[in-house]
């Protein structure tokens, strides 16, 4: 079975608190787009000698496969599931690695719901968001799939109706890996911006309300990504920003044009 895991934007990214656990409270827009991943599940026979045989294409996917959140989603269900069978995994990547997307995020969410309707465990979309929770925090939107307002660490999700079918989405990615744990270090002070209001306005009105607190860290280290947002306005976006703690820029367009040759060969860039 085959199932398409698609990536996100953050519209607005404010960091309102630094919690005692470590982790910081936030708030932003979780948005869909229509840049997918594939993945696809295979049932292996029973005398397999590993229980998951994962198999990748595409973008490069480093590090050790026992780390990746389709990985983890299966030993996840298995625990409560034990019918859970052995598995042949391929995972083609297209959303890029560490771009704000939630690419990662996404793919790990989509497995839970692969494996249950591959093995048929007919499990409760509540349950499912418990489940995504426990791979990571941007998981449980992915269950969803619809524009969410998020608060807490970002599992705390409000569907929400958001009228952008009309508009075009242009979305550039610069090549460039950003580290989230560095991010986060790079901010000193924490506000509410009242994304949850904000949102609610005119789209022509969010350039002057509505924030990502990551940009001004991530532009001073890297110019180039806040080049793509300047250019977006250049061109007559609407609305531009970057994606979570980049290094993605989105621009919002009332109609498609021709931009696409203004960036280097390296860049990832889509209209979706």
């Amino acid at each position: 079975m085959v199932i398409f895991p698609n990536a996100k934007i953050n519209i607005g990214l404010n960091i309102t608190h630094k919690r005692t656990d470590g982790y910081h409270d936030l708030e932003t827009v979780f948005y869909p787009i229509n840049i997918k991943d594939c993945l696809e599940v295979v049932h292996a026979t029973e005398n397999e000698t590993k229980p998951v045989l994962f198999s990748t294409s595409g973008i490069n996917v480093d590090g050790d496969p026992s780390n990746n959140l389709c990985y983890k989603a299966y030993y996840l269900l298995k625990k409560d599931y034990p019918q859970i069978g052995p598995i042949q995994l391929f995972l083609h990547k297209v959303i890029p690695i560490g771009a704000g997307l939630g690419g990662g995020s996404s793919d790990g969410a989509h497995m839970l719901t692969l494996l249950d309707q591959v093995f048929d465990l007919q499990i409760k979309k509540e349950q499912l968001l418990l489940y995504a929770l426990e791979l990571g925090s941007d998981c449980p939107f992915f269950i969803y799939n619809q524009a969410c307002f998020a608060s807490g660490k970002g599992e705390k999700l409000t569907p929400i109706s958001l009228p952008l079918s009309s508009y075009k989405i242009f979305i550039v990615n610069p090549n460039i890996h950003i580290n989230t744990g560095w991010a986060f270090q790079q901010l000193s002070s924490f506000t509410s911006q009242h994304l949850k209001q904000s949102i609610m306005q005119p789209i022509s009105e969010w350039k002057k309300n509505i924030f990502n607190d990551f940009e001004t860290p991530v532009f001073l280290a890297y110019p180039e990504i806040k080049k793509i947002k300047d250019l977006l306005y250049e061109n007559g976006a609407i609305y531009a920003s970057m994606s979570g703690t980049g290094s993605t820029v989105f621009g919002i367009f009332e109609n498609e044009i021709s931009i696409t040759n203004t960036f280097p060969k390296s860049y990832f860039h889509k209209w979706v």
